[in-house]
């Protein structure tokens, strides 16, 4: 059914990279009989060669076993290749093995750099830096043998002319997280070292009802369109495209039946930002509000073309600081209702609290009929469809993370639920609580799918895991949920800038150029030029120090009362500076920057 043609080249599964003085070679060590291929060091041209070329100096090259080519990037003058070191079998989808990247490395191809001028090369050095940022990038999947980009449905659809095509030919572009550095490999025809990659999550298990066997498999798909981070990127852009959208794909297979059912999540798509400025919550602020019904439309036109019909569930507060956007949201939204495309807002706090997540089963009865009307994909013994899905839940709160995953993950069990009957697996009443192994496991699955989504975008695992994890909050859990909190706080405000611009330099959303960024690497002026937190923090916990001391030798002479006031009066000056000045002393990024 979804096999692919023998006829199509395979990619190399197993590669030895051996590192020259001038070149890198790769040869294929899997078996195949395919060209090795020979990227020079000096500007990162390609070329396919025969066999790899004996050593002609004293020094040995250093030898690498890799897995697969990444691809290559281009900075001002140099290029650099980055490839896979290490996987492990996350699984298998659809009967293909899908793998897991542990790790990656980069090679600069550079050479060239000993020619240019001290500024460029200073440039050159600080964007080379974010490679090492990016070397890091979490949750990265691949498989030599399947589309991964695409769910069941649509690798079920894809006609018999596309199957031949190769798997980056084949990939959903949006989930394609290396599209960008696979230009170079596409422009010089490397078909079998082009290896599609996404970014997202894949979990599995196995368990037993009664005599029959079920397999679940969860994946999720990040989109790169508006890829980033938690605080770096919210909304929409423009286009309609929003930040941290991630299609869900719940896959049950059980006696040569797949039944496959697809949810989304995405920013509340309008125009609006939230930047970090020191504050543990940042002021929301709605941009072009004119923009508002343009950019919602499209984003639900693209949502259409790909999904059928679609409910927007919003999760945000109705009151408070999410109350302005959750209504803007709203309102909006009844410029595009039709009988295809629904809202239904849900303020999860006010109705679950932080501990009554089981009325959830409200907003179901408010959803359920749309579930039921719009289906799931289902495929029998032979792989023919007998049933298919016709539309999607979109699924926000105001990160897409932590409410909605413990949402989604409800939704998710209620159609396996549907599933499972339909298939005459359970009885008209059965549940899945009623079987512990199942209950268990799928609520394990969905707590690491959650965790696995929020790292990406928030640098820490999801909130509210443990009701995921185990049905009900617990004590551990609000105490993690605490730690993570102040983790988010911490990386949102001093780490996460640098760690955008890593994520736009991969994925194409910031193209380098010699003129700009030589001049922008030498331009750093007013506050921003001096502006260091650590410093500051320093520099008051200095000037307190001071004041202590010089307060405790108040009782030998008078005068240190005035100077302890002064040192005090220092300290407090220069936290209000900073605190007034909160967007200039975090980490922010420097390529695409959002308004100050």
């Amino acid at each position: 059914m979804m096999e692919r043609a023998d006829s199509v080249q395979k990619l190399y599964t197993r590669m030895r990279l051996w590192e020259f003085t001038d070149q890198y070679v790769i040869e294929p060590t899997d078996g195949s009989s395919g060209s090795s291929l020979a990227v020079s060091r000096v500007d990162g041209s390609m070329k396919l060669i025969d066999e790899v070329p004996e050593c002609t100096t004293l020094r040995v090259p250093k030898i690498f076993t890799i897995y697969g080519v990444v691809g290559i990037v281009r900075l001002l003058a140099g290029s650099y290749l980055m490839v896979i070191t290490e996987r492990e079998c996350a699984g298998s989808y659809l009967g293909h093995p899908i793998f897991k990247i542990l790790s990656m490395k980069v090679f600069p191809c550079d050479h060239s750099l000993k020619s240019t001028p001290a500024e460029q090369k200073k440039a050159e050095m600080e964007f080379s830096g974010l490679l090492n940022v990016a070397e890091k990038t979490s949750g990265l999947f691949f498989s030599y043998e399947t589309n991964l980009t695409l769910s069941a449905q649509r690798l079920n659809d894809l006609g018999d002319e596309s199957r031949l095509l190769p798997l980056w030919r084949q990939a959903e572009p949006r989930f394609l997280w290396n599209n960008y550095m696979l230009e170079v490999l596409i422009d010089n025809k490397l078909d079998p070292y082009l290896l599609p990659i996404v970014q997202g999550s894949f979990h599995y298990f196995q368990a037993a009802i009664g005599k029959d066997i079920i397999d679940v498999t969860l994946i999720a798909r990040r989109c790169t369109r508006r890829n980033g981070t938690r605080m770096w990127r919210r909304g929409a852009d423009p286009d309609g495209y929003v930040a941290n959208f991630v299609e869900t794909e719940q896959l049950m297979q059980f006696n040569g039946y797949t039944a496959s059912f697809v949810q989304i999540r995405g920013s509340i798509p309008l125009l609006w930002q939230q930047i970090v400025d020191l504050t543990y919550k940042p002021k929301f602020e709605l941009l072009k509000l004119e923009d508002a019904p343009r950019v919602l439309e499209r984003h639900i036109l693209d949502l259409r073309k790909k999904y059928g019909a679609v409910l927007a569930v919003d999760l945000v507060n109705k009151h408070g600081g999410e109350g302005r956007l959750c209504e803007k949201f709203g309102s909006t939204m009844q410029h595009v209702a039709s009988d295809d495309v629904r809202y239904v807002h849900f303020d999860f706090h006010h109705v679950c609290g932080h501990v009554h997540f089981e009325r959830l089963s409200l907003l179901y009865d408010q959803i359920s009929d749309f579930l039921e009307r719009n289906g799931y994909l289902l495929l029998n013994e032979k792989g023919e469809k007998m049933k298919e899905q016709l539309g999607v839940v979109r699924t926000n709160c105001i990160d897409c993370l932590d409410r909605t995953n413990v949402t989604q993950s409800m939704i998710g069990r209620n159609m396996l639920e549907y599933q499972l009957r339909r298939l005459g697996v359970f009885g008209a009443e059965e549940t899945i609580s009623s079987h512990p192994n199942l209950d268990e496991r799928f609520k394990i699955l969905w707590a690491n799918h959650g965790d696995d989504v929020s790292i990406q975008y928030s640098g820490t695992p999801a909130l509210k895991g443990d009701f995921v994890r185990f049905g009900h909050r617990t004590v551990q859990g609000i105490v993690n949920d605490g730690w993570n909190a102040l983790q988010r706080y911490y990386l949102n405000n001093f780490c996460d800038g640098t760690k955008q611009d890593a994520i736009d330099l991969l994925q194409g959303h910031y193209i380098v150029s010699v003129g700009r960024d030589t001049a922008a690497s030498s331009q750093k002026g007013g506050i921003e030029a001096i502006a260091s937190f650590p410093l500051a923090f320093a520099l008051v916990l200095t000037g307190f120090l001071f004041a202590t001391m010089s307060l405790r030798q108040v009782r030998y002479d008078f005068r240190h009362f005035f100077f302890s006031l002064m040192w005090a009066g220092i300290s407090v000056g220069i936290a209000a500076f900073v605190r007034a000045n909160g967007r200039v002393f975090c980490n922010r990024p420097r390529l695409n920057n959002p308004s100050r």
